[in-house]
Parts: structure tokens; C-alpha cells; sequence
């Protein structure tokens, strides 16, 4: 039996979520909405969803009202993420949310007990780390491969997509910024190899309180950075581990996807968390030991989901569900807090460990 599915929001990433669901064969979707209904039409004649539409009003909605919906993919913009799987949950819908889970811990809060009122589940993207590419260093680290591990570098920067995207001013607004765009695929990861963070020391800040459109027909169009664009920061995790995380919009030197781990007896180099797929390098002793090349596999955008409908009939803890989303939020919302007061930020929340995937796990085989 397949799992039915009803995505709302049918804009910029939603090809590759419906791309990649038609190849899954435990999951099938069955509607999709949004607030343009030329997008809803657009995205279901292209990719055969039955129904399709925008919001209606209460007992009337496409989606919520769906009988045949059990999963609910919310990819609308951060600012809906809360009040729409919200929705979802109180319509008895499990819930895939992109990320962040919300932009603020409170509504945050409210997704994770409302889930657990209404019995249903909920994840929440990135579900790149659950790839073959970082589930292969997940796996490494388990193992003892580089011994004890005692730590973590990850570093994303760039000029800022001012510079090429025609549209990038969402990007320098609240829920969004290096922290919360870019951050959970790393905090993500980190969290994953060496578990929960308990403290968060930050600085940073903006480079340009006001920005300027360099490409496309808006170029030369000013406008206002709400978010730090720089964040520099140090992690202290329950474990004893500790992880340095660099993000920034504001770098002349362009470099994504650093992300390291060190341990007693070596160091791994990992993939970026933003792919599925990519190298797994292994160091000691000051030379390269193994170096792997590790393909996506059918991979893509939507495992998650698929790990959430397997798991459910398996009886087990989803890999990504909600409460790792809840935490990396925490750490994000932290570290924007530590850049604006300088002071150490100790958190509340914590995350069970996550099992890392089989390394036979295969989204395109029906469990």
C-alpha cells in the first residue's frame, strides 16, 4: 500500500519534490495546492496529481479535508511553515516540513505537542543528510573509524546571492540569512555525528545594513539586511564534543560544503550536507587512508517522507522527525541571539540519538 500524499505550496522547490516522489514507490501524490492557482495547475498537469487547487475555506479545503491524504508536504515559505502544518495536524495529517520548522520556538513548540495530541507524526527537512553521501561518514564515526570524536569544522561562504539571484531580498530577511537558510544542513549534520549542542557562543554581525540587487531586471534596486550575514560560532555539545561553524554572505572567497570531523584517532572530511551524494575522504596519521566517491543513488529531495511512511509501518522513530528540527532551531535561534548580545547561550532542548541508514537503504524499492 502506498502512502497518499497532498503537498501544499507549488513554488520554486517543489519540482524537486514532485520530480523525485514519482520515482518512490511507497508514497503517491494525490493533491497539490497554492495560493496561485496557475502554479497548482501548472505543477499537476506536469506531473499527473489527480487533484489540485488553492486554499479553501474551512470543511472545504483540497487538501486538509482530503480523505485520502496521510501525509501533508508543507512547502510553503518559512513564514506559513507553523500556522500550515498546524493545519495539517489538526486535520489528522502527518506532516513533511521543509526547513526551518518554524522562526520561532514557541509556534515550534506548539507543532510538536499538537503532533502529539493528535497522534500524528511530523519531519522536517534537511533530509540531504540522510543521503548516502553523509550517512556514509554517520556510519564511519559510529564504527570507531577515527576513535573518540572530539570535534567538527563546518564553513559555508560566499559574497551573497545578491550578486547573481534576481530576486535574493527573501534571503536577507528574518528566517532566513546564512543561520537559517543555510544552517540547517550543517547544524543538521552536526548534531546527527556528535549529538545535541548545550551551549552556543556566537559573534558576527552585517558587513552592508543595506544591500544592492547585482543581477537580473531589478538590478540596482536597494534594500534593507534584517538578519547577522556573518555568523561565527562554537558549539559545545552534550557529549564533550565541540564544533566551529562558519556562515557567511559577506566573504570574497567562495567555499561550500566544508564540513570535518576530527576525532582521537584521525579526521573524516565529509560531503556537502546540502547533496545526497559526494566524497568521504579519511585521514591519519597526516595522509589520506580511504577516499571514497559516493554516487546519489535515486536519491533526492522526499526520503525523508519516504523514511517517515516506513518507519510508521515498521513501528519505529522516524529519522528526521520533528524534534531534531525543533533542536537545530534552537541552536539557530541561539546563535542569532549570541551575535546580537555576545553573551553564551545555554540551550533546553535535546534529540535522542539517530540511527544512521542501512547502507542498503534504497528509496526507489518499495519497502
Amino acid at each position: 500500500m502506498t502512502a497518499k500524499v497532498g503537498v501544499v505550496g507549488a513554488g520554486n522547490i517543489s519540482p524537486q519534490y514532485l520530480s523525485h516522489i514519482a520515482t518512490y514507490p511507497d508514497v503517491e501524490i494525490v493533491a497539490i495546492s497554492d495560493l496561485i492557482e496557475e502554479r497548482s495547475t501548472e505543477k499537476a498537469e506536469k506531473y499527473g496529481i489527480a487533484t489540485h487547487g488553492t486554499p479553501g475555506p474551512e470543511g472545504s479545503d483540497i487538501i486538509y479535508d482530503n480523505p485520502d491524504v496521510e501525509y501533508v508536504i508543507n512547502i510553503t515559505n518559512p513564514q506559513n511553515h507553523i500556522d500550515v502544518s498546524l493545519q495539517a495536524i489538526r486535520a489528522g495529517k502527518n506532516v513533511w516540513s521543509e526547513k526551518p520548522l518554524g522562526l520561532n520556538l514557541e509556534g515550534a513548540k506548539q507543532i510538536l505537542d499538537e503532533a502529539k495530541a493528535h497522534g500524528v507524526t511530523v519531519g522536517c527537512a534537511p533530509d540531504t543528510v540522510f543521503g548516502p553521501g553523509f550517512q556514509t561518514v554517520l556510519r564511519k564515526i559510529r564504527d570507531g573509524e577515527i576513535g573518540t570524536p572530539m570535534g567538527a569544522v563546518a564553513i559555508m561562504q560566499q559574497p551573497g546571492p545578491d550578486l547573481w539571484h534576481p530576486g535574493p531580498e527573501f534571503l536577507f530577511q528574518v528566517g532566513a540569512g546564512p543561520t537559517l537558510d543555510i544552517g540547517p544542513y550543517y547544524f543538521t549534520a552536526l548534531v546527527l555525528a556528535l549529538g545535541p549542542v548545550v551551549s552556543v557562543t556566537a559573534g558576527g554581525g552585517k558587513a552592508r545594513a543595506v544591500r544592492e540587487v547585482m543581477a537580473g531586471p531589478n538590478a540596482g534596486k536597494k534594500f534593507d539586511v534584517e538578519v547577522p550575514t556573518t555568523i561565527r560560532a562554537l558549539l559545545r555539545h552534550a557529549s564533550g564534543a565541540t564544533s566551529i561553524v562558519l556562515l557567511t554572505f559577506d566573504s570574497g572567497l567562495s567555499r561550500h560544503g566544508f564540513l570535518e570531523f576530527q576525532g582521537t584517532d584521525g579526521v573524516i572530511v565529509s560531503p556537502d550536507p546540502n547533496f545526497h551524494h559526494g566524497k568521504v575522504v579519511t585521514h591519519k596519521g597526516g595522509k589520506v587512508v580511504e577516499e571514497i566517491e559516493v554516487p546519489e543513488a535515486g536519491m533526492g529531495r522526499g526520503i525523508g517522507l519516504v523514511d517517515m511512511v516506513r518507519s510508521a509501518k515498521q513501528g519505529i522513530r522516524p529519522r528526521a522527525q520533528a524534534d531534531l528540527a525543533y533542536h537545530v532551531l534552537e541552536i539557530m535561534l541561539s546563535v542569532e541571539k549570541g551575535v546580537e548580545s555576545g553573551e553564551t547561550i545555554t540551550l533546553t532542548s535535546t534529540v535522542p540519538e539517530v540511527e544512521p541508514m542501512p547502507a542498503d537503504w534504497d528509496p526507489l524499492t518499495a519497502d
